[in-house]
This record gives structure tokens, sequence and C-alpha cells, in this order.
């Protein structure tokens, strides 16, 4: 790991550039100096949703769902409650497919929930189906260290 990461904010958008040794510290934006980690997925949209996948360089988990799904309602608990475990190794982040056709659409995602796991851009992995908050957080945690 190098010396500092590059960690997006949620409200603002803006890249911040952290010292590793003070990601645990619970390092404020240098623009709008609100947390950089709330313990809550992100929202993502298309206009956030490139910046959030390729400019943290931390892992981005990312929960497809959409309202109407009955999974998608069972996880979503499970899925807050991993943010808090797995912030701030990792951002957690949720798309509304319902919303956001086109990137549910660009990423092939044919069933929800699914999880897919992103760093730097590039996909690591991808889990379909709803899951428990033991089952995120040691999936998530598997290929982060992968």
């Amino acid at each position: 790991m190098s010396d500092s990461l590059h960690i997006v904010c949620a409200p603002c958008g803006a890249v911040n550039r952290i010292p590793t040794a003070r990601l645990g510290e619970s390092p404020q934006c240098g623009r709008c100096h609100r947390p950089l980690f709330s313990a809550h997925p992100v929202e993502l949209t298309s206009k956030n949703f490139m910046t959030q996948i390729t400019r943290n360089d931390v892992p981005v988990l990312v929960d497809f769902w959409a309202p109407w799904c009955g999974p998608c309602k069972v996880m979503a608990p499970a899925f807050e409650q991993a943010a808090a475990q797995l912030e701030p190794r990792m951002r957690l982040a949720k798309l509304n497919t319902e919303n956001e056709q086109a990137i549910a659409g660009q990423f092939a995602i044919r069933s929800i929930p699914t999880l897919v796991l992103f760093r730097n851009g590039r996909e690591l992995a991808r889990q379909p189906g709803a899951m428990s908050l033991q089952d995120i957080v040691r999936w998530a945690g598997a290929y982060a260290r992968a």
C-alpha cells in the first residue's frame, strides 16, 4: 500500500489524498469538511458512479438493487451494517437499477440484488443473490485482500 490513498467524498465528489496511516482517524473532505466515511453506503447515480469506482484507491463494493425487489429489501439492513464494519478499508455503495438502467446494462446485471466489487475501476468479483451480514463481510473481505 502506498503512503497515501485517494478517497472520493460522497457528498461533494472531491478527490482527497489521505495518508494511509491516518485512514482510520475519521478523515474529512478538504473541500466540504464532511467525513469521508459515514458507515453508510453511498448512493450512486450516473453523475457519480464512474468517479466513485475509478478514483477511490480503496475497493468499492456496489449493491445493484431495485425498490420493488423483495430480496433487495431483505438484504438492505445487512449491507448497511456491513458499511460500518468494512469502512474505511472499503467503500460501500448502492445503485438503484430502476433509476440507472444504462449502468446496470453496461455491467450486465441480470438479477438483483447483485454485489460487484471494483478496484481501480475494474471488476474484481460478482455475487448475485441476497446475503447475510456475515456473508457480505466475509465475501468482500476475501476478494479485497486478493
